[in-house]
């Protein structure tokens, strides 16, 4: 289940039960599962006689209350094929809630569940279209959206195999151009697997950073493995151990070499060697071809159709952001920077000459004088 941090706010316990009605119209079938910041029900719409996903906030914490109001708001403004429509926004019995779109069928971390190993490729690389189309339109608005949680339990399949990104729970809109100066308060958050190393360490996110997220959630779906997170791989590269991030093909030949190397470039710790933009990025994957359709079919028809949430042990770090009016500059310079420090202590570790102590050099070199010592030599064989 995902982690609250406890001393900024309080769980709400108390969840709805079956045929529970709100506002007298909306009437609670079963409860499907928890997101970042709610939990999610199936609902029928009484006055319209149609199946809707109803979401209530688990906060009590009154800034995280507001951004539940602020996600709702958000998504009722968009309008693409593969988001969910927002109809309706309330608040009852001190708590709040928001109606969208019911997608019926499984999240890919079900998926990968249920069938474990990697996907089709051509229909994996049909879904990055998809949904780089969706990154496109969220990114070029006049105030651009970040999405900052895409993961397979945020994609959910349709049972036509149609893609739909869920939970805009941790998402943030800015100017287009900002440096953070501008954006809309927002929660801090992210999955470890799937997030960048910016947005672990606070310093700011941009579309470059859903970017990441994406390649991250690819690079799983066509190899059927987790990604290492963005500080294990820092880790690593600091104490000079192999990069555990493997290229996609060394797991799993079908990928290719030019498709590997696409998401490792999505996947860069530095955000400037990452595709400039959604454009960028889905340009290079067309490059690498398109669905043919039969890996959809062979996907609804092997998949049983199932509306419910599933954790998969990918945990959400939620907390409030603090709500400073000027938010840290510069942030893609700062992340880069972080990296060339890294780097550099790495290399100066390697090569710096260590001078050891006079007493350890004069032992040293005994022990080299001894062991070229034919005698010594003889004595320690016996």
């Amino acid at each position: 289940m995902p982690f609250f941090d406890q001393n900024q706010f309080t769980e709400t316990k108390s969840l709805l039960t079956p045929d529970t009605i709100l506002q007298s119209r909306y009437r609670i079938l079963r409860h499907l599962g928890n997101g970042g910041m709610g939990a999610v029900y199936e609902a029928v719409d009484l006055r319209l006689g149609h199946t809707v996903a109803l979401k209530q906030t688990l906060t009590s914490d009154e800034e995280l209350w507001k951004q539940f109001e602020r996600e709702a708001r958000l998504m009722a403004r968009l309008n693409h094929p593969v988001l969910p429509c927002v109809s309706d926004y309330f608040t009852e019995g001190n708590r709040a809630f928001f109606v969208m779109q019911f997608i019926e069928g499984n999240d890919l971390a079900r998926i990968l569940e249920q069938q474990p190993g990697p996907l089709p490729r051509n229909l994996v690389v049909a879904w990055a279209d998809q949904l780089l189309d969706a990154l496109i339109y969220l990114h070029s608005r006049d105030r651009q959206i970040i999405h900052r949680d895409i993961k397979p339990h945020n994609l959910k399949i349709s049972s036509e195999g149609r893609i739909v990104l869920l939970d805009f729970g941790l998402a943030k809109s800015q100017p287009k151009n900002s440096n953070d100066g501008d954006s809309c308060p927002s929660v801090v958050g992210y999955t470890p697997r799937y997030a960048p190393l910016e947005q672990i360490q606070d310093l700011g996110t941009s579309p470059r950073s859903d970017i990441y997220a994406l390649g991250a959630t690819l690079y799983h779906l066509l190899t059927g493995i987790k990604p290492p997170d963005a500080l294990s791989r820092a880790a690593a590269l600091i104490s000079e151990k192999p990069n555990p991030l493997k290229p996609a093909n060394e797991i799993n030949s079908a990928v290719g070499l030019e498709l590997a190397a696409i998401l490792s470039k999505a996947m860069a710790q530095n955000p400037d060697e990452r595709y400039a933009s959604a454009v960028e990025f889905r340009e290079v994957l067309r490059r690498v071809g398109r669905v043919d359709g039969r890996g959809i079919e062979y996907l609804v028809c092997k998949t049983p159709v199932d509306s419910s949430f599933v954790e998969t042990g990918e945990t959400t770090v939620v907390r409030r952001a603090p709500m400073s009016a000027a938010r840290r500059p510069g942030t893609h310079a700062i992340t880069a920077l972080f990296i060339i420090l890294i780097t550099a202590f790495g290399v100066f570790c390697r090569y710096y000459p260590w001078k050891l102590p006079p007493i350890a050099v004069q032992e040293s070199a005994r022990q080299n004088s001894a062991a070229a010592n034919p005698k010594w030599q003889m004595k320690n064989a016996k």
